[in-house]
């Protein structure tokens, strides 16, 4: 059954009034963070500063990028970064490693929702951002693993492929086609023999890549402590509030921080702080899985990435590139479909201490699945799965982030809700908002920015009523009967 963007799951509800709270003690450790970096829980100075020009809350992919951006700016500002637990212990540390854009899944809807300018200036900024990000590793050295690839979307659903060809048509024929990003479509004998993917109805190809975002984010807050930042780690931010001075306080259990501008990088989490953001921006837990590869696959890793594309979802993987720690392991994320309550009650959840077994236990099969007993052999010797664990992602009404000033609450301003999909979002995001943070919010931002990106009175009145698009996240809507 299609999705009905008008339905409204009975439990959904429920589920995005769950307070998203402070991130939890002692989560998981990722695959990514085994070891933690020697930066985990620096504190630049031993006591919490009592004021700044701004402060930043949360150290993932955009918070990170933001200060570097400001103090690249402006080495005098004093710009001090709160970060509840670790260093980068959120989604940036602890999602799959795939900077993938796929962005021709929602660009049909996009063109519906907010018409074709903005749906081009997405496709673009997530292309660009992929671009970017791996860019960026190079200029500066960032051990992050980096790896420009193509990607392959494995289709096993019939309708879902010809919706994929028609998406890919419509944005040739709006961006132009040699504007638009390249894709090759693939038959099935094709997708069996060069992707070692039998059974299914055909495939995608286009450009994409892996990394290690925890690695990435690391070398980014490495880079802006090394122009004057102030990180203070293990420092959660339990309440912001606005004087009549308009400069902002922000408690924690370590003292009180005054600033006046304040930026919150917070994705799933943003709510706690700015409540009226309660069932705007709703979290979702996910499970990622790093399993060693079959003894038949290419032991130092295969050369593509991959998503797998079925009727009530799809699954992302990247494989671990040679020369690499664990070269060649699988990493994969997914598998929301069966989780408790069709996945229902991964919705409000930031338990990143645990996970839901039945993801889990989804992901370990599916891989010798969808590379089959030939392709996959016999388990590695060591044994399949080497590590499982959570992470916490965040979601908006309308399938858009929610970047830049928060409209009557003057110096607050939001980098949040990346629909699963920050690793070819967040970094261009967090130039688009230091400029705005710059006052530097004209003609050549708009060239190029989504229009429906801006933090909004409108968005900030839409509740969560399910996901209307499949751009980047692993989970189905939810619908009538509870499948899809």
């Amino acid at each position: 059954m299609a999705p009905d963007p008008d339905f409204e799951h009975p439990k959904m509800e429920e589920r995005r009034n769950i307070p998203p709270g402070l991130p939890r003690d002692n989560p998981i450790k990722s695959y990514w963070q085994d070891p933690p970096d020697a930066i985990a829980d620096c504190r630049t100075t031993e006591d919490l500063p009592a004021d700044a020009d701004i402060v930043i809350v949360g150290s993932g992919v955009s918070g990170s990028s933001i200060a570097f951006n400001l103090l690249s700016s402006d080495p005098c500002l004093k710009v001090v970064l709160l970060e509840a637990r670790q260093a980068a212990s959120g989604a940036s540390g602890r999602n799959g490693g795939h900077t993938k854009t796929a962005t021709y899944r929602s660009f049909d809807e996009n063109v519906k929702s907010v018409g074709p300018e903005d749906a081009v200036k997405i496709t673009n900024l997530e292309y660009n951002t992929m671009v970017t990000v791996h860019a960026f590793s190079r200029q500066h050295s960032i051990p992050c693993d980096s790896v420009r690839c193509q990607t392959i979307d494995v289709f096993y659903d019939s309708a879902q492929f010809e919706a994929a060809k028609e998406s890919v048509a419509l944005m040739e024929k709006l961006m132009g086609k040699d504007e638009a990003p390249k894709h090759i479509f693939h038959d099935a004998v094709e997708t069996a023999e060069k992707y070692l993917a039998p059974g299914s109805v055909g495939s995608l190809e286009y450009e994409s890549g892996s990394l290690s975002a925890y690695k990435f984010t690391i070398g980014v807050l490495k880079l802006a402590l090394g122009k004057g930042l102030n990180l203070q780690c293990n420092t959660p931010a339990t309440s912001i509030s606005q004087s009549g001075d308009k400069r902002w306080t922000i408690e924690t259990p370590r003292g009180t921080i005054k600033s006046k501008k304040l930026l919150l990088a917070t994705n799933g989490y943003t709510a706690h702080l700015y409540p009226l953001l309660q069932g705007v921006i709703v979290p979702l837990r996910g499970v990622v899985t790093a399993q060693r590869p079959g003894q038949n696959l290419p032991q130092q890793g295969l050369g593509t990435t991959y998503s797998f594309v079925y009727k009530e979802g799809f699954e992302y993987m990247i494989s671990r590139p040679a020369g690499s720690k664990f070269e060649g392991d699988i990493v994969i994320g997914g598998g929301m479909h069966v989780a408790e309550g069709d996945g229902m009650n991964e919705y409000g959840n930031t338990d990143d201490t645990t996970y839901d077994k039945s993801s889990a236990d989804y992901l370990l099969e599916c891989t010798r699945r969808y590379f089959g007993p030939k392709n996959w052999g016999k388990d590695h010797t060591d044994g399949h799965n080497r590590r499982t664990w959570s992470g916490v992602m965040g979601f908006s009404a309308d399938g858009y982030p929610f970047v830049g000033p928060v409209p009557g609450e003057e110096g607050l301003y939001l980098s949040a809700s990346f629909q699963g999909h920050g690793m070819v979002l967040c970094f261009l995001c967090a130039q688009a908002v230091t400029s705005m943070i710059e006052g530097k919010d004209g003609e050549e931002l708009n060239s190029w920015f989504p229009e429906c990106y801006r933090v909004t009175e409108q968005r900030m009145g839409k509740k969560f009523e399910g996901r209307i698009k499949a751009a980047g996240a692993p989970e189905p809507q939810p619908v009538e009967n509870g499948t899809t």
